[in-house]
């Protein structure tokens, strides 16, 4: 049983979420949460600063993705500081991550972060997603902080392969936001969520092409 606070809370949160983390594992996922804190108080990266916050609303928020990940190549759109995009990429090590970030001082974060890590399945793309064309196709496009679902689609849909998904993670069922989708595509699924710890209501809308 993990004798530190945050250790336990990750585990137990991680396990509820139906991810079984490995020793290793949660120790990066932890100094990810130091290094974050610690450039927080230069570069102001986030607004959340309370440890067990962090571990909640950061970690335990990115893992809830783990079970509609799809396919090997991954892109996370507007990765901010680097989620859901390092968490994925540390429990999910045979698939191949691309971190799309514009804002130069959280870009550099996600790359330290992801070398402090070990992390060789990760690349930093320190782009506008609209902007970028990677060399393939994803399988599989996350955001989770991207605005409504027509600007992910707008931005993010020329990633995303024949078959691929786009993921987005949501407060309420955005239904209006579905209704107001471009031509071509449709909500697969809408999967209700529950982040341990945090009452709010959470889901994750699977977009695919029509």
């Amino acid at each position: 049983m993990p004798a530190d606070p945050l250790e336990k809370l990750l585990v137990t949160g991680a396990r509820e979420l139906g991810v079984e983390l490995e020793p290793a594992q949660t120790t990066a996922l932890l100094r990810l949460i130091t290094e974050l804190r610690e450039w927080n108080e230069r570069f102001n990266l986030t607004a959340i600063t309370v440890p067990v916050d962090m571990v909640q609303k950061h970690l335990l928020d990115s893992l809830s993705l783990q079970p509609h990940l799809c396919g090997t190549r991954i892109a996370d759109v507007g990765t901010g500081a680097g989620f859901p995009g390092l968490p994925l990429a540390v429990i999910n090590p045979k698939r191949q991550f691309a971190l799309i970030e514009a804002t130069g001082k959280k870009a550099r974060f996600v790359r330290h972060a992801a070398d402090v890590m070990g992390l060789k399945n990760v690349e930093v793309i320190p782009a506008r997603s609209e902007d970028w064309r990677g060399p393939a196709p994803f399988d599989c496009v996350t955001t989770r902080a991207l605005g409504k679902l027509a600007d992910f689609v707008r931005v993010a849909g020329h990633l995303c392969g024949p078959r691929g998904r786009l993921l987005a993670m949501k407060g309420r069922h955005p239904e209006f936001e579905i209704a107001a989708l471009p031509p071509g595509w449709r909500a697969v699924a809408v999967h209700d969520v529950r982040i341990p710890g945090l009452p709010a209501a959470r889901c994750i809308v699977e977009l695919g092409r029509a």
